[in-house]
């Protein structure tokens, strides 16, 4: 676990009362969903302080026009090609918008014209993804049924819609999981939390999965 912005989790008068917590289809971020509501949860009980409120946030990008090609004419092409986009991005471990520039790789390497038809499926696809996110991380919080949960799914960038609903939220501390990209796809991507440890105005917490490569 990695905590940045000077907070500590203890038990004390000063418990967080609001915490958002980042989720995608990762088991990184639900692991870090568990660790938040089995320690930030426990410290406020153990200092007799009301449970505090988890806000979770998903984030998640709409379809973007790509490149334009004759592939599309018959239109057979690209009923092969979106399921294939669709598997590439299945394991989700690139959230968001980097996910979505994953998936334009893919595309411009076949010359691919995304039509509006094919943009919808992926509109679709994308929030058929994101409520099976939610429903996984509020399924999580029913162990602990004193918490309050609330949710807030926005299409954009991960870091700019983490980062404006912990704003928004009055947030007192954030919890995200750690992905463990390395050097190439930190340098490629850039990493969502170390943008959220550097541009929240409350403390965040980035947690490491047990075993998780450093």
């Amino acid at each position: 676990m990695e905590v940045a912005g000077g907070g500590v989790v203890s038990a004390s008068s000063s418990s967080p009362r609001r915490v958002v917590v980042a989720v995608d289809e990762s088991e990184e971020s639900m692991h870090a969903l568990s660790w938040c509501l089995s320690n930030v949860v426990s410290a406020a009980k153990a200092a007799a302080a009301p449970p505090p409120a988890v806000v979770l946030v998903h984030a998640r990008s709409p379809p973007r026009p790509f490149y334009y090609s004759a592939v599309d004419g018959a239109g057979e092409m690209i009923e092969i090609l979106l399921p294939l986009l669709l598997r590439c991005n299945s394991d989700r471990r690139l959230i968001g918008e980097a996910g979505m520039l994953r998936s334009r790789w893919f595309l411009l390497a076949a010359g691919c014209l995304l039509t509006q038809q094919v943009m919808d499926s992926m509109d679709q696809y994308m929030a058929s993804a994101a409520d099976t996110v939610v429903t996984k991380a509020k399924s999580i919080c029913t162990a602990f049924p004193n918490v309050r949960v609330e949710t807030c799914v926005e299409k954009g960038d991960p870091r700019d819609v983490i980062c404006g609903a912990a704003e928004k939220a009055g947030a007192d501390m954030v919890v995200m999981g750690s992905h463990g990209y390395g050097f190439l796809q930190r340098a490629l991507l850039g990493s969502v939390s170390n943008h959220c440890v550097h541009n929240c105005k409350c403390p965040v917490v980035v947690v490491k999965r047990p075993g998780a490569k450093q």
